[in-house]
C-alpha cells in the first residue's frame, strides 16, 4: 500500500514569521534576528516555506533586483535534513526565479558546509569568490570564509 505525502509550497507571509523563526534559530549559530527575517518579506524580497503533510519543514528567502535574484536564506528543520528538502527548496527557488525572469542567482555558502556547497555544485552553481573572515566562526572563536557561487538560468 502506497502512502501520499501532501507537499506543499506556501509564499511567506508575517503571520508565519514566527513559526519559521524556530527552524531560522535551529539551524544557524548566528541567525537572522525576527527583526531582520520580517523585512525581508514584499517589495524585492520573495519567500516561500515547505510543508510536508501539514508540518513546516523549511524555507527560503530570495532578493530580486534588476534581473538578479540572491538566495539569501534556506534552512530545513533539523530533524528533517538529509531527505531532500533542501534540494526541493533550491528548485522551487530557481522556478520562482524563473517566473521573475531572472538572468543571474547569487548565494555565499560558509566555507566549512560541504553537503551545501554540493547541492549548489550539482545544480550548476560554481565559486566566483570568497570572502575571507566574513562569517563569526560557528566555534565562537575566529571567523570562516564565505564562498560566493553564481548559476547563469
Amino acid at each position: 500500500m502506497t502512502q501520499t505525502v501532501n507537499t506543499t509550497f506556501t509564499p511567506v507571509n508575517q503571520d508565519i514569521v514566527e513559526q519559521l523563526m524556530v527552524i531560522e534559530l535551529a539551524c544557524h549559530p548566528h541567525p537572522w534576528s525576527e527583526k531582520t527575517f520580517r523585512s525581508c518579506i514584499d517589495g524585492r524580497y520573495f519567500a516561500e516555506y515547505l510543508t510536508i503533510d501539514n508540518i513546516i519543514v523549511g524555507f527560503y528567502v530570495g532578493e530580486h533586483v534588476a534581473g538578479e535574484s540572491t538566495l539569501m536564506d534556506v534552512c530545513v528543520a533539523p530533524e528533517q535534513q538529509g531527505k531532500g528538502y533542501g534540494k526541493a527548496l533550491l528548485l522551487q527557488f530557481f522556478e520562482q526565479c524563473k517566473k521573475l525572469e531572472t538572468k543571474s542567482i547569487f548565494l555565499e555558502v560558509r566555507a566549512k558546509n560541504i553537503s551545501a556547497q554540493m547541492l549548489y555544485i550539482n545544480h550548476g552553481f560554481t565559486e566566483i569568490s570568497r570572502r575571507t573572515g566574513y562569517y563569526p566562526s560557528n566555534t565562537g572563536f575566529g571567523y570562516e570564509d564565505a564562498i560566493v557561487m553564481s548559476k547563469k538560468l
